[in-house]
């Protein structure tokens, strides 16, 4: 037995000393997110910019938003953030649409700086110091375009976000 724990031990050893040699190696330049077994998210790719400006809608749902009194269910949320989004692509005012349905503070605007690059300026966030979704979904849109990061609770556990790239 006591063999047995002394090789467990040492795999255990020689795993973590491997992984701590591999974190230094670059992040792949390309990859993907699965969710009900459609692709979604795309990590970064080499033509994602160093740094964007997005601007969003929050859409949660009841318990999804610390600290914000939210009644509807997540069938509603997903409903209206749907909805919505159809409304700003067809071209409705997006700061008005903001103003009138984020569960979070208007004008929902944040500068992020890509993996790998510098966060210059103090409202600049890194990418993945943000809910992984958000990044996700704007840094391979283009100025202009409009998306959806889908509720996932481990890539967007606050609900659904309409997100505009705006530089």
């Amino acid at each position: 037995m006591e063999r047995t724990s002394l090789i467990v031990g040492v795999f255990a050893i020689n795993l973590l000393v491997w992984a701590g040699c591999k974190s230094n190696w670059p992040k792949p330049s390309f990859a993907f997110t699965k969710q009900n077994n459609t692709e979604i998210n795309p990590k970064p790719t080499k033509s994602e910019p160093d740094t964007i400006t997005v601007q969003h809608c929050l859409i949660g749902f009841k318990g999804s938003v610390r600290g914000k009194s939210i009644s509807r269910t997540k069938e509603e949320a997903r409903a209206l953030a749907t909805q919505l989004l159809a409304e700003v692509r067809a071209g409705a005012d997006f700061d008005e649409v903001i103003r009138k349905n984020t569960n979070d503070s208007p004008p929902g605007i944040y500068k992020m700086a890509n993996y790998g690059k510098m966060a210059m300026g103090k409202d600049v966030f890194e990418r993945d110091g943000m809910v992984p979704a958000f990044g996700n979904t704007g840094f391979p849109m283009q100025v202009g375009e409009f998306g959806l990061a889908e509720y996932d609770s481990r890539e967007s556990p606050y609900g659904w976000h309409i997100i505009k790239r705006i530089e």
